[in-house]
């Protein structure tokens, strides 16, 4: 009964380059079932979902499955470009000679593989130097930073003994007798030790370390979307409803991560809420001082006068509806699949605290967000 499945992923497979449709058909869906992968940073899932919204709102279809997936402990490696260019001429080489002439240009520098950068195609720099310096600007010091961090942890493993995260599950890959991972990274730690570590990006003096930063994993994800006349007629009770969202772009350079101070009003606006009216917001943990930095733009009546153009700050949220159950600082962050990992846990977080609106925000390389804003299933509750 699906009628489209489209997924999300940053760092791709050129052998599955659309690996939505790769992975509908190792599942076993019909192949009649059209599929493609999308890819937009660490919001790839976020757009995937929005992509199937929109196909869903316009009537084109009624149900369709929405994923992500990141492979990040087998990450593509290739050669530089000079190795490239001299492998694709030794295919139009004629004969021993031909193959010789070519040989002779080989150099050992030529054989250094070519990691997958992390880093902006625009400025060169890592997210954690811009982490770092966004930090710095916003006076977050390393002990808020590292105590986000734990509390992140620390909820992550409360949520867990509670049995509020039992959709994050290890996973098996066929051939395989047993999970590629079964931890999920929650490291409840303490101060003392956190203090200890050494920055790992503007050194000696930054703030950002290993502590205070999401880490890489692997990891899958999906949802199953359909429209409201369509979950009803097959007696289906839908989880969340999706109203609304946003995406909004900066610069790539001094405001890479500022992405939720600029959308948070602007989603708010288009909904006609406001911050009061929002029971749960799920912010993707890239890296504590990101989040931290993000929450006093919002508080700050210079940030809000003289780059949203207000008349005064934007307004932050409440700490505790902030990430309730920890984020990708405890949990982790396998790039196209944390969008979906937000939306997921928004939505059991209002089931569970009986609210009504949910807002989810994931920042993204390039100065990119993207938010979105959930309902809750309570009929009496809809609007």
């Amino acid at each position: 009964m699906v009628d489209y499945i489209v997924g999300g992923t940053v760092i791709q497979e050129v052998k599955t380059a659309n690996i939505s449709r790769e992975a509908a058909l190792m599942a076993g869906y019909p192949n009649n079932i059209p599929s493609h992968t999308v890819t937009q940073a660490c919001i790839s899932s976020n757009q995937a979902v929005t992509s199937a919204l929109n196909a869903i709102a316009a009537g084109q279809i009624d149900i369709a499955i929405s994923g992500g997936v990141e492979f990040l402990s087998d990450v593509p490696i290739r050669f530089g470009r000079k190795m490239r260019k001299l492998m694709l001429s030794a295919n139009k080489a004629k004969g021993v000679v031909g193959k010789l002439k070519l040989l002779s240009k080989l150099r050992p520098a030529y054989l250094a593989p070519e990691l997958p950068a992390v880093a902006e195609y625009s400025s060169g720099e890592t997210m954690g130097y811009s982490a770092d310096r966004l930090a710095a600007a916003f006076k977050v010091s390393r002990r808020e930073q590292d105590e986000f961090a734990l509390r992140s942890h620390s909820l992550a493993e409360k949520a867990t003994v509670a049995g509020l995260l039992t959709d994050l599950v290890p996973y098996t890959v066929p051939g395989l007798s047993e999970p590629i991972s079964r931890d999920n990274g929650i490291r409840v730690s303490t101060m003392e030790k956190m203090s200890k570590l050494r920055p790992a990006f503007v050194k000696p003096h930054g703030t950002v370390t290993a502590a205070n930063s999401s880490f890489l994993s692997d990891g899958a994800s999906a949802l199953l979307l359909m429209s409201e006349e369509k979950a009803l007629s097959l007696g289906l009770k839908p989880k969340a409803y999706l109203r609304n969202y946003v995406y909004v772009a900066q610069d790539p350079k001094d405001q890479l991560l500022l992405g939720p101070t600029y959308a948070t009003p602007k989603l708010l606006e288009k909904a006609g809420l406001t911050l009061k009216d929002i029971d749960v917001f799920e912010i993707h943990e890239a890296f504590a001082g990101q989040l931290l930095a993000n929450l006093k733009a919002m508080d700050s009546d210079y940030f809000g006068q003289t780059y949203l153009k207000k008349s005064g700050k934007a307004g932050a949220p409440a700490i505790e509806k902030i990430n309730a159950w920890g984020g990708s600082l405890s949990i982790g962050h396998p790039f196209a699949a944390t969008g979906n990992r937000l939306l997921v846990t928004a939505a059991n977080r209002l089931a569970h605290e009986d609210g009504k609106y949910a807002v989810v925000t994931a920042c993204a390389a390039g100065g990119l967000v993207s938010y979105l804003t959930f309902l809750y299933h309570n009929m009496d509750k809809k609007q």
